[in-house]
């Protein structure tokens, strides 16, 4: 019989597989549909493609073990220490599926998707990741209620797992199963893909569909991708040629003898060397800020500096990953898939905003109140120009957890390094990179309406925005104070939520220049993205410079019908404030019409100029970088 005793465990653990898989997609359904992101008519096509996705993964999870058994000799295989051996294997191999069943509803609670690239990204890093989970999430009330579920589970299958019968059965019948498996596996990696699971246009009944494995490898192996191999191309002369169009201001040429970006920027007066220095909050999204529509009150000290300062009210981050918004501050750089270029190789040198403020006598540097190893960020930084300064360097802190030490303690020891730089006589651009809006959510005791555990995102914002209130306390007495420009701005929203696959609304964040000696209170209403931070701040001191930023000066150069960059995992997208043309993996595109009242998307007939140009944008972005060209050598 094709399927003997030698088998039974190998059909036995797939079974297992698919029933643990379905039962995980059921509840991670009921969340969705709980929360409004799917219905009920949505199961039936999303369990059916989920089937086919837990299936395939069956097999290839399975398939070395199902050649073990079946070429394994029969004395081996029915002697007692084997039995036990593989009795012991199973029983851990059932505790891993309903561990990572649990795993899977915590991350989709988390992220609104199966395992994607953060969680390849976030076993780079194990110690600070797993302390994140320990202190975020009852891990061991999931260990223990997982062991029970095992202990249950093996009880029940206790016969078939002990049963000593090793019938010699037919080889022949055995490798025809073998054989059987592997065109099944072949023909799995020949015709079924990611996209296979995209069959909706509700994002979230899209990712209830994937099987979590599957997506993980899948991001695992395309982490490096090909970008002309995945998305769509132009010629590489009209792609220049629609980039140029698309940055082309009236306060900037292009340098001679360039075909891509290179430019030079014209400044409308005077130079002003004042200081810069930029809150890179973290996961603070528009929707917690009270200047933004919020009603909750969990910013009173941010809604104080947006009445007295320039408040951007259509400000939108490029990704969903601290990375994403470093690269887009500081760089002006578009959201390329696969990774961000603070962890992709060879990014030393490139052109980002302390290059030109280095030219105009500038000492810059990166504060992180965290261990700057993490994403490769003290590598970036150190490497583009700027002087780190992290956690390590923090000997003093009152209050840390596995992120870093806390916001106080960040600025205040930012504070100091401004003292010493003043004292020195040197001018003070600084990133500033902060880390307490993020799960576990523990913060000092003694702040009022804080608790220090338990609150969660809340509490994480209220006392973000209580920090950002003290480092202004103490900024305001020093003698820099009043030649500074400060430049308030999220890394990223608080999460990604939402039916579509680059859910617009959760990129809104908050965007403030304050300055009371130099800016006016004001609203600038322009469409303004990451990468416009950079250029319009050093338009406000007048610097003259070579540029090749994509983003440009908001205050001086916006025009109606720009277009700027978003990502959500492989999908990339190009938004003008009403239109969302979307670039996907494996060389699709689409396009819909995004309504700001109600944060709906509807799917609308291509553009298919806007389409060239959104290819052209990120083609564009990727060929400088891979080619090492996204740098200025001459001088100003």
């Amino acid at each position: 019989m094709i399927c003997d005793e030698r088998l039974r465990l190998w059909w036995l653990l797939g079974a297992l597989y698919i029933i643990v898989s379905t039962l995980t997609r059921v509840v991670l359904a009921a969340v969705a549909i709980g929360q409004g992101q799917a219905s009920l008519g949505n199961l039936p096509v999303m369990m059916a493609v989920g089937l086919l996705f837990d299936v395939v993964t069956a097999l290839n999870l399975f398939a070395l073990f199902a050649l073990y058994l079946v070429v394994v000799p029969r004395r081996i295989l029915s002697s007692r220490w084997h039995r036990r051996l593989l009795f012991g294997i199973f029983s851990l191999v059932v505790f891993g599926l309903i561990y990572l069943g649990a795993v899977e509803y915590f991350f989709f609670d988390e992220f609104n998707s199966r395992f994607n690239f953060v969680a390849v990204e976030y076993l780079i890093y194990p110690h600070e990741v797993f302390v994140n989970i320990w202190q975020s999430y009852p891990v061991a009330r999931v260990l223990v209620a997982a062991l029970a579920l095992t202990a249950l589970v093996i009880w029940l299958m206790r016969k078939p797992l002990l049963d000593e019968r090793t019938a010699a059965g037919s080889a022949g019948a055995r490798f025809a199963l073998l054989a059987i498996l592997a065109a099944a596996i072949g023909l799995a990696q020949a015709t079924l893909t990611v996209n296979a699971s995209r069959y909706s246009e509700n994002r979230v009944v899209n990712e209830l569909a994937m099987n979590g494995i599957y997506a993980f490898f899948s991001a695992a192996l395309n982490s490096e991708l090909d970008y002309g191999a995945y998305y769509l191309s132009l010629p590489d002369e009209e792609a220049d040629e629609r980039v140029r169009k698309l940055l082309m201001t009236r306060h900037s040429t292009y340098l001679p003898g360039s075909g891509h970006i290179e430019r030079h920027v014209l400044a409308d007066g005077p130079a002003q060397h004042l200081n810069v220095v930029v809150l890179l909050e973290e996961s603070l999204g528009a929707e917690f800020v009270g200047a933004y529509g919020d009603k909750r009150g969990l910013t009173p000290e941010l809604d104080w500096l947006a009445g007295k300062g320039m408040l951007f009210t259509r400000a939108y981050a490029t990704g969903t990953r601290t990375v994403r918004g470093m690269e887009a501050v500081t760089a002006s750089f578009p959201p390329v898939p696969a990774e961000s270029i603070v962890k992709r190789p060879h990014n030393e040198g490139m052109f980002n905003w302390s290059t030109v403020m280095a030219k105009n006598g500038y000492a810059s540097t990166f504060i992180y109140g965290g261990f700057g190893t993490f994403d490769n960020m003290n590598y970036f930084f150190r490497t583009n120009g700027y002087r780190v300064i992290d956690r390590t360097d923090m000997d003093k802190a009152k209050f840390a957890n596995i992120w870093g030490v806390s916001d106080e303690d960040l600025f205040g020891n930012a504070v100091r390094v401004f003292d010493d730089q003043h004292a020195r006589g040197e001018k003070i651009f600084s990133v500033i990179m902060t880390t307490s809006n993020h799960k576990p959510f523990t913060f000092p005791p003694g702040v009022n309406g804080v608790p220090e555990k338990g609150g969660g995102r809340e509490a994480g914002v209220r006392y973000a925005d209580y920090a950002i209130g003290r480092f202004f306390d103490m900024a305001k007495t020093r003698p820099w104070f009043d030649d500074t420009i400060f430049v308030i701005v999220a890394d990223h929203g608080a999460r990604v939520y939402g039916r579509e696959d680059i859910p617009i609304r959760t990129y809104e964040i908050p965007l403030v220049l304050y300055s009371p000696k130099h800016i006016k209170p004001g609203r600038v209403d322009a469409l303004t993205s990451q990468i416009d931070v950079a250029p319009t701040v050093i338009g406000m001191l007048n610097f003259n410079y070579d540029s090749t930023f994509f983003g440009i000066d908001v205050l001086r150069d916006n025009y109606p019908d720009r277009l700027i960059p978003l990502n959500h995992n492989r999908d990339i997208a190009l938004f003008d404030g009403r239109n969302l043309i979307e670039i996907g993996f494996r060389k699709t595109s689409a396009q819909y019409v995004y309504d700001p009242l109600t944060h709906s998307q509807a799917p609308v007939a291509i553009d298919p100029e806007r389409t060239r140009d959104a290819i052209a944008f990120f083609q564009e972005a990727f060929e400088l970088y891979s080619e090492r060209r996204y740098n200025i050598t001459r001088g100003n």
